[in-house]
């Protein structure tokens, strides 16, 4: 590896979102492994900075370590593509539909891949028959957010109003989903290729905020306890779902196995987070890529539209 190849690099954390502070931290992550690495990088904060300042300070390639709206959902990849400037992860349209928890069913629903049954509730929603339709419990969402933030688990269907309320502070787009019984599994995608999958486990109700950035008691099982014809498995139909939203670049792939061991997809994060508790990295140490290598094989990635 060159250093001098990358030439300026901006390393874009913080952001307007709700995942402000993740960001920040990942970003800060991504931009000392980056130095350690002997490449140029520069923080850039697009909500202290105009985006043209991208120019002005001649950066040829951009990090893109924001999570959330304006960042993570193609608008930033859109303008980054105007400004001629390559960038990592995936491109505009891929972004917004992988940010668009619902849309992102309609997509895999249309092409056979299996997610969840939901419903999309309003402030006039029949809680009750939502429930009755889905089963409980059920996780209600906005539509639009990481990190599990506005997420609710909800075990009786009086309780469902309240999760509306809460996701509806976050988004106009709110889901109401099947909560599917069994083992969660993480898919980091690296380079059109599958990491080791990545068992999680949790005292808490769900992977909440606090389980994925507080708390010390989840669990992270790697490798993750399927046979290996079982996790190959898993492994080549997240990288279809990964794929069927035109993903590109890499990107971390969320899902469910049911009792029978039947996978059902949940989302796709094409922004993963970097910072010491991120799944990708840890995917990526135990196949033998250390964290500097990691950030390093993502710029080498990025490109423009």
């Amino acid at each position: 590896m060159n250093a001098m190849q990358f030439g300026k690099v901006a390393v874009l954390l913080g952001g307007r979102s709700a995942e402000r502070e993740v960001s920040l931290k990942s970003g800060g992550m991504v931009l000392q492994a980056l130095r350690a690495k002997g490449i140029d990088a520069h923080a850039f904060d697009p909500q202290q900075r105009d985006l043209a300042a991208l120019i002005a300070q001649k950066f040829d390639r951009a990090f893109v370590a924001l999570h959330g709206r304006y960042g993570e959902d193609g608008t930033l990849q859109g303008a980054l593509e105007l400004l001629g400037i390559p960038y990592t992860g995936s491109g505009v349209l891929s972004s917004a539909l992988a940010m668009d928890k619902w849309r992102t069913k309609l997509v895999w629903q249309a092409l056979g891949i299996s997610t969840p049954r939901y419903e999309l509730l309003s402030a006039s929603s029949d809680f009750k028959a939502v429930a009755a339709r889905l089963g409980l419990p059920l996780m209600v969402k906005p539509a639009n957010e990481g990190s599990s933030i506005g997420m609710s688990k909800v075990g009786a269907a009086s309780g469902l109003e309240e999760a509306y309320a809460l996701a509806a502070n976050y988004d106009s787009v709110v889901i109401a989903e099947q909560f599917i019984e069994g083992v969660e599994l993480t898919a980091a995608v690296l380079g059109g290729k599958a990491l080791p999958l990545i068992k999680l486990e949790t005292p808490r109700e769900f992977y909440d905020y606090e389980a994925k950035y507080v708390t010390n008691d989840t669990r992270y099982i790697i490798p993750c306890g399927l046979a290996a014809g079982a996790e190959s498995a898993v492994q080549q139909q997240a990288l279809a779902a990964f794929a069927a939203l035109g993903c590109r670049g890499w990107g971390r792939v969320d899902l469910m196995l049911d009792a029978a061991g039947a996978p059902y997809f949940i989302e796709v994060n094409t922004s993963p987070g970097m910072t010491d508790h991120s799944l990708v990295p840890m995917a990526a140490r135990h196949a033998g890529l250390s964290f500097e290598d990691l950030v390093v094989r993502i710029l080498e990635l990025a490109h423009v539209g």
